[in-house]
């Protein structure tokens, strides 16, 4: 029987892909911490030694359904069309995961949950995955990506989220979760006045509103008040968390829903990213 043996919410957002050098700049002479963070986080991987990384991208953007990627490996050279003067010649080379996906669909069709695997050696690839792939390294482990389906409401991702939860316990695969996205990710203006030298500072946030928003909700995370936050998550879905919350979601609906009771715990400062609100934290299971 497969097992989650850890699950994390990780940042993902291109500035930290950039040189040490341009974020030592753009970080008034110190780096982002979610460069560490991403160490942090990698050094719990290892400690709780997974089969299968399943990252939750909030980029993968679907419609109409769920989607998994079951594909047996991926190579090839990564260019954003979001911002290509910026991320671009991003090289990746990693394994998948065929058989957990299968399984994915599988318990989709039992319980009549739109879903499905793809499996088209075109599918193209996105920042919120590759940027964590190599970020933490782990090309020494099976990667498999869930999409965030925008028709989706949130009853929806917390069922898929059950969906991967249950595939995960009828494979032979020891499982970390990673939501890859941020809290609040309301973008500044393209005119914005930056308020802080250290362009990671959250008070260069878009709003101090979502600020104080995230800042509870990572209190609620920490101790592991996952009903509360589910309780009140239209308010997180219309600030809106990035991917309407969607990799959260499904993270904690494998996890147990409103009923987790796992604790967080933060493994990075909580940084601005052109408005948007992120953080590592880490959660035991």
């Amino acid at each position: 029987m497969g097992e989650i043996v850890g699950a994390a919410i990780c940042s993902h957002h291109p500035g930290l892909m950039q040189s040490r050098d341009f974020r030592l700049l753009m970080g008034a002479g110190r780096d982002s911490d979610l460069i560490a963070g991403f160490k942090r986080v990698r050094a719990e991987i290892d400690r709780v030694n997974p089969d299968t990384i399943v990252i939750l991208d909030s980029h993968w953007f679907t419609t109409g359904y769920h989607l998994v990627d079951g594909g047996a490996a991926y190579k090839g050279r990564y260019i954003s069309d979001e911002m290509p003067w910026y991320l671009y010649g991003l090289a990746y080379d990693y394994l998948g995961d065929p058989g957990l996906a299968d399984l994915c669909q599988e318990v989709a069709l039992e319980w009549d949950i739109k879903a499905q695997t793809i499996r088209d050696p075109d599918l193209p690839r996105h920042y919120a995955t590759l940027n964590v792939v190599n970020h933490m390294h782990l090309q020494d482990r099976k990667v498999m990506t869930v999409g965030n389906c925008q028709t989706a409401k949130t009853t929806h991702f917390l069922e898929m989220g059950q969906v991967l939860g249950e595939a995960i316990r009828r494979s032979d695969r020891r499982v970390v979760l990673l939501a890859s996205g941020a809290l609040s990710h309301k973008f500044n203006d393209l005119d914005w006045v930056q308020q802080s030298p250290r362009i990671f500072d959250p008070v260069n946030l878009s709003d101090p509103a979502l600020m104080a928003s995230d800042l509870e909700a990572i209190e609620l995370l920490k101790q592991g008040r996952h009903g509360d936050i589910l309780a009140d998550f239209a308010k997180y879905r219309s600030q809106p968390w990035e991917g309407l919350g969607g990799h959260y979601l499904q993270m904690i609906g494998a996890l147990g829903g409103a009923a987790a009771t796992t604790k967080g715990t933060a493994l990075s400062e909580y940084e601005n990213a052109r408005g948007t609100g992120n953080i590592m934290i880490w959660f035991e299971v």
